[in-house]
């Protein structure tokens, strides 16, 4: 397998969100305002959102950039704030990581639900077990009410355990990335394919919640996100998929570690990161969390 080169885990970006989830989404909103205003002045340009390949059916692939955020009071009941998680050197966002240089959420197309092949002018498609991703975002200050107009920017590796944009062999594609935008039942769906495993880290997908889909996109897009974490996949799921042959060094990587193990979930297990997963190799697999902010 080839495992991308320095992939130790950095640690939890200092930018957290520990305030009233209202309070810091104006808050945020307010210094984008005032970026954004700046970068006009100097002439910026945003780039324009293509239309997404449409392998399943998609959905919600271009979102107003006016979208905010609202939470329903219709919930009642109580849930945990899922844990703040460490980017990762590779997550293209134009902030953190290995080569700040590189953004993938400045990409033309980048809003969209299938994100198995790249854009932009790049080709190429990751190969794998199809996966698709269902985050609901809720107010855990609000009975855990759900939250509409929030952005979701998710990447995470390929079967082989490279990340696009940085990883040899796919520093030129750009796969595995995408944004959407939740809608009123507080979700975000993604098409995908199942991560591998790759030496040192259990199986997971990263993801970045912002204000607004302008938070994430625009030209002040830097890394002002209200919500950076992970998401774990299951044992079972990864024993099952790692059996094909599209993923070879899977097996035994996920064999070498554990979730007591890893750098990342071990602080909790994963309570809160755990996804739920459904499906088989044959007919594609479905990774559903609920995710309280």
């Amino acid at each position: 397998m080839t495992k991308p080169s320095e992939h130790s885990e950095f640690p939890p970006s200092s930018r957290r969100w520990t305030g009233a989830l209202h309070h810091d989404l104006h808050a945020l909103s307010e210094q984008a305002s005032q970026r954004r205003q700046a970068m006009r002045w100097m002439g910026a340009g945003a780039l324009a959102a293509a239309t997404p390949l449409g392998l399943f059916a998609c959905g919600g692939t271009e979102e107003d950039d006016s979208t905010t955020y609202a939470s329903s009071s219709s919930a009642s009941g109580s849930c945990s704030v899922i844990p703040t998680e460490t980017a990762g050197p590779y997550p293209a966002d134009g902030a953190n990581g290995q080569n700040r240089s590189l953004n993938a959420l400045a990409l033309s197309g980048i809003v969209r639900r299938d994100i198995r092949s790249s854009i932009a002018g790049a080709s190429g498609t990751a190969s794998g077990v199809p996966l698709s991703i269902t985050l609901t975002l809720v107010d855990a200050s609000a009975s855990c009410g759900t939250l509409s107009g929030l952005a979701v920017y998710l990447w995470h590796c390929d079967a082989q355990g490279r990340y696009s944009l940085y990883s040899s062999g796919v520093t030129g594609q750009n796969y595995l990335r995408g944004v959407q935008v939740s809608d009123s039942n507080g979700q975000v769906q993604f098409n995908s394919i199942f991560p591998g495993c790759y030496d040192g880290r259990w199986p997971h997908i990263h993801f970045e919640i912002y204000g607004s889909l302008e938070e994430a996109t625009g030209n002040s897009a830097t890394g002002d996100y209200v919500k950076v974490t992970q998401l774990a996949l299951p044992y079972w799921a990864c024993s099952e998929v790692y059996g094909t042959s599209l993923y070879n060094g899977s097996a035994s990587n996920l064999g070498r570690i554990s979730l007591s193990s890893d750098n990342v979930f071990a602080d909790d297990g994963a309570s809160m990161q755990m996804a739920s997963v459904s499906g088989s190799v044959s007919a594609g697999m479905t990774a559903a969390l609920t995710v309280a902010i």
